[in-house]
């Protein structure tokens, strides 16, 4: 991975936040909504009438669902008028009936929308967090980042211009995913004042062969020459920008478990607000069994703050 520091400018012009309207919303409604203002960009709500099981009620009960929705729509908007929670933004309040996610990704192409911003409900099965399947396919297949906002998040977002001492945590694994989301990461940091720290977990030394010809000196040496190596490399990532806090670089032995648990006891202990991290392209984007997205998609469910994710593929316009 190389230096990225001349793509470090990130036009955000277009938020979306999908929303349901209920009180679990309001949490990735009030993200969304910060970071619109930071940046000055135009805010999409955006609700979608579940097609699923309306279809067979009939189009008497479609429309009823609709005609509520609308009206719950315009209820919402007066009270963030009212409270004045759009501010001067430029914003829209999109209703659509249909299938969620491609309704969705309709809305978030017409609309050149920059950022998805979601909420979800955490609940469990089989004895661990899921997004719930809405939830999922946005994660999965929004060709724009996502930042989502986990079941254990903070409520209120973390970017008062008076707040101090914020960090951010850019977690690398120096795959391309990464090349596309560290100018995100440089990005939010520099638009909110934040330190980046920039996280590495090192992989465990491969012995040789003849490994027990070597001392525990000879190994502890070598597991000190890849930390430093790997340090020099983050420190490369970020040569050429231009920082008002300067950025960390953290690398530490990676546990026995999964990366995603690096990333999260990394994220505790530093106390960071936001974390940010490539999510890998891989063919296999309908199940979680595929390694890099389970470590994004675990790292989501665990995290006590925000995580911003951005796939392979994305570039910043």
């Amino acid at each position: 991975m190389s230096t990225v520091a001349h793509s470090t400018s990130v036009p955000l012009k277009s938020i979306l936040v999908a929303t349901d309207f209920s009180p679990a919303s309001e949490k990735p409604l009030r993200h969304g909504l910060a970071i619109a203002h930071r940046y000055g960009t135009k805010f999409f709500l955006a609700h979608v009438v579940s097609s699923l099981g309306l279809n067979m009620a009939g189009p008497d009960a479609i429309f009823a669902a609709e005609a509520a929705a609308r009206r719950d729509a315009r209820n919402f908007e007066e009270h963030l008028r009212t409270t004045e929670a759009f501010g001067h933004l430029e914003h829209h309040v999109i209703v659509r009936q249909g299938e969620v996610w491609k309704q969705l990704e309709i809305i978030i192409q017409q609309e050149h929308v920059d950022l998805v911003v979601l909420g979800t409900h955490g609940r469990h099965g089989f004895g661990k967090l899921v997004l719930g399947s809405v939830a999922e396919q946005i994660f999965r297949n929004a060709d724009c980042p996502v930042l989502t906002v986990g079941p254990g998040c903070y409520d209120e977002p973390r970017v008062d211009p008076l707040r101090v001492n914020r960090k951010f945590l850019f977690a690398t694994d120096f795959g391309d995913a990464s090349v596309q989301a560290l100018p995100y990461g440089i990005s939010f940091a520099k638009q909110f004042d934040a330190q980046l720290v920039l996280f590495h977990a090192l992989s465990p030394v491969l012995m040789p062969e003849d490994f027990r010809t070597y001392t525990s000196t000879d190994v502890a040496q070598m597991q000190e020459d890849a930390r430093r190596f790997a340090l020099g490399r983050l420190a490369r990532l970020v040569a050429d920008a231009q920082w008002t806090v300067r950025p960390e670089l953290v690398v530490e032995p990676s546990s026995l478990n999964s990366p995603s648990e690096d990333i999260l006891e990394t994220a505790q202990k530093l106390r960071v607000d936001l974390i940010i991290m490539g999510l890998h392209r891989s063919s296999h984007t309908g199940t979680a069994s595929h390694t890099p997205w389970t470590t994004a998609y675990e790292v989501v469910c665990g995290a006590g703050c925000p995580v911003l994710t951005v796939r392979g593929g994305i570039h910043p316009s």
